[in-house]
């Protein structure tokens, strides 16, 4: 059965394969971007399968104008993927409060706004699925990516909070959890604050710690997105790519050792 998709960012990096690779089994896709010319490929080689919708996921109003004007024009929202976002590097210290601002109004108001605009319709319709694009990142962090880690470490509690909030509608939610993967987030999609050379150690350890074999090729993540949309019980949480379980596993192995090192503390601090 085909869908009708609403996909935000579909200007370049996942967005927009992820949208060709909806179109080209015939889903109805109403895909987003700042700037319609970059939609300009889709449109040509889809026509009428494509809405091509501008938005600015950052304004609220005109975000619901836009997913209003996405429902009338696919007969219904079956998909929600909420793809917007980019990526910001720079230290705690380094960070601007604009960049910082921009970064939290993108990554996280903007995928509320989408949210809670669409939720309406998924409820009218009795059905709905919500996948909200998330990163490793949101699970544990690293030097350099602290503020977009923070911004999806919202994302992971705001959706977790939500797929409680909104099964009794028939609605699923499902959080993505890429790894990195060789697009252009780090490159021309990506925000860098202005270094300070007392971090100069910081980022060269930091540039120095990947390898480019350990990217995962986008390529490769449409065969997992289709599942993903197909399936009559989508999971919570799903990550993309080989090294995010083992990494995020590890993580979490250590955190359980440190609280369990320190749980009689933590009991005795409840006073009863």
């Amino acid at each position: 059965m085909r869908k009708t998709i609403l996909i935000t960012g579909a200007s370049r990096g996942f967005g927009k394969l992820w949208a060709k690779t909806f179109l080209e089994r015939g889903d109805k896709v109403a895909a987003t971007a700042r700037r319609l010319s970059d939609l300009d490929d889709l449109i040509k080689e889809f026509g009428d399968l494509i809405t091509p919708i501008q938005l600015d996921v950052t304004d609220r109003t005109k975000t619901f104008e836009a997913v209003q004007y996405a429902e009338t024009a696919l007969g219904g929202i079956d998909v929600l993927i909420n793809n917007a976002g980019f990526g910001l590097f720079g230290t705690i210290e380094e960070t601007s409060e604009e960049e910082a601002r921009q970064q939290i109004e993108t990554n996280v108001f903007g995928l509320l706004w989408v949210t809670q605009a669409v939720l309406p319709i998924m409820r009218k319709q009795g059905q709905g699925h919500i996948i909200q694009l998330s990163s490793a990142l949101g699970l544990t962090s690293l030097p350099t990516l602290g503020i977009y880690s923070a911004s999806k470490f919202a994302v992971e509690g705001l959706s977790e909070a939500l797929a409680a909030e909104v099964a009794d509608f028939g609605i699923k939610v499902t959080i993505l959890e890429p790894n990195g993967f060789a697009t252009d987030w780090p490159g021309a999609s990506a925000s860098k604050s202005k270094p300070m050379q007392e971090y100069e150690a910081v980022h060269q350890a930091f540039q120095n710690n990947g390898k480019p074999s350990d990217y995962g090729d986008p390529a490769a993540t449409p065969p997992a997105l289709l599942a993903l949309v197909d399936s009559a019980n989508p999971p919570s949480r799903l990550f993309l790519g080989n090294m995010a379980y083992p990494w995020i596993k590890y993580v979490y192995e250590q955190k359980l050792a440190v609280w369990e090192e320190w749980k009689d503390v933590s009991a005795a601090a409840h006073g009863k």
